[in-house]
């Protein structure tokens, strides 16, 4: 499995595409894009419901890499959201990635890096969501939206260093319920 310390945008890109063109996860004639805002936050104001936006926040595992003294650390704990929208035919996702700052540096946080095998996986659970929130499918399978290794792969969630605690997105609260 290839890992990268590096965001990239464009594997989540193909990754999504992918999965809409050849593997038809949303397979309903709709036309779906993925975009990339990193301001947004997990707050959905009545108006935008009204306009038809739904969240989902998960949990991936990302490697980073600090910009000033370039350490390098993996997390189980990287939150990732979506907020997605199915209108007139159209179908648009917007991905946030939230960062981690570094332990020794304690500075700016850094975007993570992911796999191709867990940017699969995220959108997987996204797409589950957004058939069962777009389209009215029901998924008796569907366990919850957490990777199921993640308790294996990371030390204790540090909140001061995560920015999605910093924003009250984080899901490590809603994780350690479900132990």
């Amino acid at each position: 499995m290839s890992r990268t310390t590096e965001w990239v945008p464009s594997l989540w890109m193909d990754v999504f595409d992918e999965l809409l063109n050849d593997d038809n996860e949303l397979d309903y004639g709709d036309d779906w894009c993925l975009n990339f805002n990193y301001s947004q936050t997990s707050c959905v104001s009545n108006q935008e419901k009204k306009r038809g936006w739904r969240v989902h926040c998960s949990t991936a595992y990302g490697d980073f890499c600090c910009s000033s003294c370039e350490r390098t650390w993996p997390s189980a704990r990287v939150t990732v959201l979506f907020r997605y929208r199915l209108r007139a035919g159209r179908g648009t996702v917007l991905m946030r990635p939230f960062g981690q700052a570094c332990r020794s540096c304690n500075g700016s946080f850094s975007l993570p890096g992911f796999s191709e095998q867990v940017a699969r996986e995220s959108l997987l659970r996204l797409f589950r969501r957004i058939r069962k929130n777009c389209y009215g499918e029901v998924d008796d399978d569907y366990d919850g939206d957490m990777q199921g290794d993640a308790q294996r792969h990371t030390k204790p969630h540090e909140a001061d260093l995560c920015e999605a605690c910093s924003q009250g997105i984080c899901t490590q609260k809603e994780d350690s319920n479900d132990d």
